[in-house]
């Protein structure tokens, strides 16, 4: 099994229970303030399962890139990846839920269960032994009860293969038939943390080692932390709003959203240990290992770090946002992305850039699926170049203010780690080697002050975004129409967005121009946005098919990332866009625009922020 034979499976099957099949999404989101990256299938979906109307109707299935940045310094045990294909299926807004609905229509708990047990367990998809299948559900709480509907259904599924499948009594293991764990919380609940849409999930785990046996008593966290257990799929079933006052209510029209990690799977699949055992982690380590003279069974975290970096750092460089490394934001995560996969390699011997080389290998895996990196192949291997030799000097300079202490304290890490990209391991490497200890406790209580502080930035930071359809956003999201038309107008056709980013203080939005803009040319887009504001604009929408659409409409990012039934935006005849929403009615609604900053995002990208008043 491959990763692109499992993606072609799992299309094809929701293709076959009359789901369309939707085109992943960027990398970078759109107008979320939230997180850096799309984390999960259904980042990108958020405003459909808010209530907006998804062109493509209520079923949806897709294959999505994604990056997860928290567990960046967990890479390098056998199952964390910063990128990853989540697969992912959706039903939003279930009609009637007991009601008999139509094939194309929303579905809930009953369809979902079944569906997800049969592609796992049918030999004409995963054929996956039942027998090597555990379940979690919810296991209520003071806000929701125990999740008896999808505990039931599951024994249905169970029993369809002559299977009994008892409910472990608080979690613990009784005998072999016990098939369904109930979870706390933590474990089995999902929400948005700004409220809204929330529910009971239920995941599904594959055991790699089932000659094991059990241990009568033991507790359900060896479910969900043990290396034995794979979890291979959530289904989420969104049944509850969290109003502002944190109460829930039930939701007259639940959403399903699920998710299966592709590598993951593929690797339970082919019967692997761990997910670096896939055929095109293979690949990659044979390219480090062509490279360096050393071999992955002596220097397995090495080579772990430096193949899922530097595939991640190639599908963020491929973007279609044009992404470069920089200190801030996006750019400062594919910088330490790209450094902490050169440190890795240096310590393999590799002295020389070869990032650029293992990209090669990543868009020749993968650019049949994600043509931009095909596209964008000469811009990532400068990029990775570029990054590379400025490291170099860095790396030199941060062995010179090492050598000049006597004794190394957990802030002189933590600063070498800060300003210098050394790792820990780096540092008490070299102060190993001088006969000096390192503290690593105090340096790990000033990386906990700086999660701390961070966490609390990006707490700060979230104001608004997708997950947010306030007055206020909207009326900026609205705003950034009117400014890449009023672009567009004065300065050429050929400027597209390049990436935008929306809350309820103010807009930010990225575009492509040659240079700094002038105070006039600031000036002259500001009176023209004002300009059709006063105008007091109707803006319209428009369902069509897309290709319909593109006669008439330029896109600032691949046709290909669009369904084949888009929504067109048109605010009279100054601005068309394809945009899945929201907006405000008209123009007149947004009051007074203002440019408040330009700057530069990247070569060739300029950024403005700008606010209403």
């Amino acid at each position: 099994m491959t990763i692109n034979t499992l993606r072609s499976l799992y299309l094809n099957f929701f293709k076959s229970k009359n789901h369309a099949i939707i085109p992943s999404a960027s990398l970078i989101p759109e107008n979320d303030a939230t997180v850096l990256f799309t984390t999960a299938g259904m980042h990108p979906l958020v405003p459909f399962l808010l209530g907006e109307k998804h062109p493509s109707g209520q079923r949806l299935a897709d294959a999505q890139k994604c990056i997860r940045t928290g567990d960046i310094d967990d890479v390098g045990d056998n199952r964390h990846l910063t990128f990853f294909e989540m697969l992912g299926n959706w039903s939003l807004g279930d009609p009637a839920r007991n009601a008999s609905h139509s094939d194309a229509g929303g579905y809930f708990k009953k369809e979902a269960i079944e569906w997800s047990f049969e592609f796992l367990t049918s030999k004409k998809y995963l054929g996956i032994d039942p027998k090597r299948l555990y379940i979690s559900v919810f296991r209520g709480n003071e806000e929701a009860l125990l999740d008896e509907e999808s505990i039931k259904i599951w024994q249905e599924q169970f029993a369809k293969v002559g299977m009994k499948a008892a409910v472990a009594a608080d979690g613990v293991w009784a005998n072999e038939n016990i098939r369904i764990f109930a979870l706390p919380k933590d474990d089995n609940w999902w929400g948005l943390a700004s409220g809204g849409p929330c529910g009971p999930c239920t995941e599904m785990f594959f055991d790699t080692a089932p000659e094991k046996g059990f241990e009568q008593g033991k507790s359900h966290e060896r479910l969900v932390a043990d290396a034995r257990f794979f979890e291979v799929w959530n289904d989420v079933f969104m049944e509850y709003k969290r109003l502002p006052d944190g109460s829930l209510e039930k939701l007259a029209k639940p959403n399903v959203d699920t998710g299966m990690g592709l590598e993951r799977t593929v690797a339970v699949l082919n019967g692997n240990k761990e997910v670096f055992e896939i055929a095109e982690f293979e690949e990659l380590f044979q390219g480090i290992t062509d490279l360096s003279g050393k071999g992955y069974a002596d220097y397995k975290k090495e080579f772990r770090i430096i193949a899922d970096h530097v595939r991640a750092a190639t599908f963020i460089l491929g973007d279609e946002k044009a992404i470069e490394p920089s200190n801030v934001g996006e750019g400062y995560v594919l910088r330490r992305l790209i450094r902490r996969a050169v440190r890795y390699g240096k310590a393999l011997g590799i002295n020389e850039p070869f990032t650029f080389k293992l990209a090669e290998v990543v868009t020749r895996q993968m650019s049949d699926v994600y043509p931009e990196l095909k596209k964008n192949k000469e811009f990532i291997v400068n990029q990775l170049v570029k990054e590379e030799e400025k490291f170099a000097a860095t790396l030199e300079n941060g062995l010179k203010v090492f050598n000049k202490m006597k004794t190394v304290s957990g802030k002189d890490a933590f600063d070498l780690y800060q300003s210098y990209g050394f790792p820990l391991e780096m540092t008490v490497e070299l102060a190993k080697e001088r006969g000096v200890a390192v503290d690593e406790a105090a340096f790990n209580e000033e990386m906990k002050k700086h999660q701390e502080l961070s966490r609390a930035g990006a707490e700060q930071k979230f104001k608004g975004g997708l997950a947010d359809t306030s007055e206020q956003t909207v009326k900026y999201h609205t705003a950034t129409h009117l400014l890449l038309a009023a672009l567009r107008t004065l300065f050429g056709g050929e400027i597209y967005q390049k990436g935008s980013n929306i809350t309820t203080e103010r807009l930010r939005f990225d575009f492509n121009f040659p240079e700094k803009m002038t105070a006039q040319q600031l000036k002259q887009v500001e009176n023209l946005v004002n300009e059709k504001i006063q105008e007091k604009i109707p803006v319209e929408l428009t369902e069509m098919a897309k290709d319909e659409a593109l006669k008439t409409v330029k896109v600032s990012f691949d046709p290909s990332k669009y369904g084949d039934t888009v929504k067109v935006y048109t605010i009279g005849d100054f601005s068309a866009e394809l945009c899945g929403g929201p907006h405000v009615s008209n123009t007149g609604e947004l009051g007074h625009f203002k440019i408040v900053k330009e700057e530069a995002s990247s070569a060739g990208v300029r950024r403005v922020k700008a606010v209403l008043n």
